[in-house]
């Protein structure tokens, strides 16, 4: 028999996830203020951008998990994940933008049309807005279902950019294993979300 939470023990899950999915962020907040970092921007701008894909693996994982264990609470999870996905993507940034460029947007564009992994990367960070923007019920009831659910496809656009951009950024010092790993799990999930969308008709769940 699939595991039900009643409505109180959702909203504690909610409560503890919405607290550990912070502590990355604490966690670089404190090394860089204790100064116990030898390169703190270096280790903001990844760990922002790694817990950008940590979050959008895990996104991505939820539907594949109900379907799978019929745990149908899980999808009650799924908009605070997105919507994390989008707080670290909107950190990494405002990294590059502030640390980076200081704030100067000429000098930030040029920097994104000269290099193709930080093009990408912008694209993939610009593709989320829409979706954190109209993540509420309200949005969902104000466009409707099709056109909902249209717009969220865009995550099938967003999560190859993503690796391609974390993939470019790795090339350059050989390390491919992480990328590697994050195409394989998140070309899976896509497959999977794929696979179960053209069986069935569309459905906001």
């Amino acid at each position: 028999m699939a595991l039900q939470l009643t409505a109180r023990q959702l909203g504690w899950l909610k409560g503890v996830l919405f607290v550990l999915a912070l502590l990355p962020l604490a966690r670089m907040v404190v090394l860089t203020v204790t100064g116990q970092l030898v390169e703190p921007l270096e280790f903001i701008t990844r760990g922002t951008g790694d817990w950008t894909l940590y979050l959008l693996t895990i996104t991505l994982a939820i539907t594949p998990v109900r379907r799978l264990t019929g745990w149908n609470w899980l999808i009650k999870l799924r908009r605070m994940a997105g919507l994390y996905v989008f707080f670290y993507g909107l950190l990494h940034f405002l990294t590059f933008l502030w640390f980076d460029h200081f704030f100067d947007v000429q000098e930030m564009w040029k920097d994104v049309l000269k290099r193709p992994f930080i093009t990408v990367g912008f694209i993939a960070f610009v593709l989320l807005i829409p979706l954190a923007v109209t993540s509420t019920n309200g949005m969902m009831r104000r466009l409707g279902g099709k056109a909902w659910q249209r717009l969220h496809q865009l995550i099938y656009v967003i999560a190859p950019l993503a690796v391609l951009h974390f993939w470019w950024m790795k090339a350059g010092k050989h390390l491919l294993g992480q990328p590697i790993l994050f195409g394989v799990i998140l070309g899976g999930l896509l497959l999977f979300r794929l696979k179960g969308k053209l069986g069935k008709a569309p459905r906001l769940a």
